[in-house]
């Protein structure tokens, strides 16, 4: 698990999902966890590394707010693919549960469990005191329930008798990842020797600050020798620039609809975005969606090529929030032939 440092074909680089789970606008939560274990199942065929659910709430067009019986579902209807979170939001439970239900799902599929972890509420405060009931909003406690947690699966950390036990959980080897959109968790990540997985989908111009910082933090563990990061990246293609442009405008809707503070579900896309944003919103989403590869095969070829040189990682994971299943699929068919090399 080196880091990049010599320039290395795309066939060299694990690739995987993140879902969402979108709940698109004429569709139901059902149709979508649907469409999510109907995308697992082709994602695993088609040679995808991991397939990660995001944790949200108080989201009309996300239905992955339960994240771990998500994972359970997705697990239960593939077989080799890892499936995991990315991520739950440690803040927003108690570590011992979070333990409890992963251990459950590590001991249900053995060896393809992921516990990706973020420190965000993944909503807004008014939901996030629901949530928590009692809270801290600055994320200052995510260092202690990280140890909380990393100590119910091996209780040798423990520096007192334990009197607290996760059952399942104890003894399990679950992968934990610390997830990040700006420098706390990358730092923390490298500091504990953790693997690291930054949201450029929605953070682009933190992503190679946040690498840097993570690379020079890292510190050797009985986890890994060598730094691993993996950088989430929304990548739109289909067979022409034209379709895959206009696939992405339900993308860039959802964003501005959250700029807004008028989330909703994903609307379908549109012919023209410039028709639908002021200047001034046009620039918020160049900065929050810059980092995102939209276009035609050799396109997304050439322009992922450059990000993963540009960026060292070991892999991407793709987030892909298209209207139409069929279409959204056929994006995710095209990232797995361009990533094997397929012509």
């Amino acid at each position: 698990m080196a880091v990049q440092t010599d320039k290395k074909s795309l066939n060299e680089i694990r690739y995987s999902v993140l879902d969402l789970s979108p709940i698109i606008v004429g569709g139901t939560a059902s149709e979508a966890l649907r469409n999510t274990l109907d995308l697992a199942q082709h994602a695993e065929k088609w040679g995808y590394h991991r397939y990660w659910l995001a944790e949200h709430h108080n989201m009309q067009g996300i239905a992955s707010s339960a994240t771990s019986v998500v994972i359970g579902h997705v697990a239960a209807g593939t077989t080799s693919i890892r499936v995991g979170s990315g991520g739950i939001m440690l803040p927003n439970h108690s570590p011992l549960v979070i333990a409890e239900q992963f251990g459950t799902l590590e001991s249900l599929f053995p060896g393809r469990i992921d516990l990706g972890l973020g420190r965000a509420p993944g909503t807004d405060q008014l939901t996030a005191r629901a949530l928590r009931r009692s809270i801290r909003m600055d994320g200052s406690e995510f260092p202690e329930q990280l140890e909380e947690l990393r100590t119910y699966f091996d209780p040798s950390r423990a520096s007192a008798p334990m009197h607290v036990r996760a059952v399942p959980g104890e003894g399990l080897d679950i992968p934990i990842w610390l997830l990040g959109s700006s420098g706390f968790s990358a730092q923390l990540a490298g500091q504990l020797g953790l693997p690291f997985s930054f949201a450029s989908h929605f953070s682009p111009e933190n992503t190679l600050p946040a690498l840097d910082l993570y690379y020079r933090s890292f510190r050797p563990s009985n986890v890994l020798d060598e730094p691993y990061a993996k950088v989430g990246v929304n990548i739109i293609t289909a067979d022409t620039d034209e379709k895959a442009k206009r696939l992405a405008t339900s993308l860039q809707l959802q964003f501005l609809n959250l700029i807004r503070n008028t989330p909703g579900q994903l609307q379908p896309p549109v012919d023209n975005i410039d028709e639908h944003l002021s200047e001034y919103e046009k620039a918020l989403l160049q900065k929050q969606l810059g980092s995102s590869i939209i276009g035609s095969p050799d396109k997304v070829k050439a322009q992922l090529q450059s990000f993963i040189q540009d960026t060292k990682v070991n892999e991407i994971m793709v987030t892909a929030q298209i209207y139409n299943h069929q279409d959204r699929l056929r994006s995710f068919e095209i990232v797995s032939e361009i990533m094997n090399g397929v012509e």
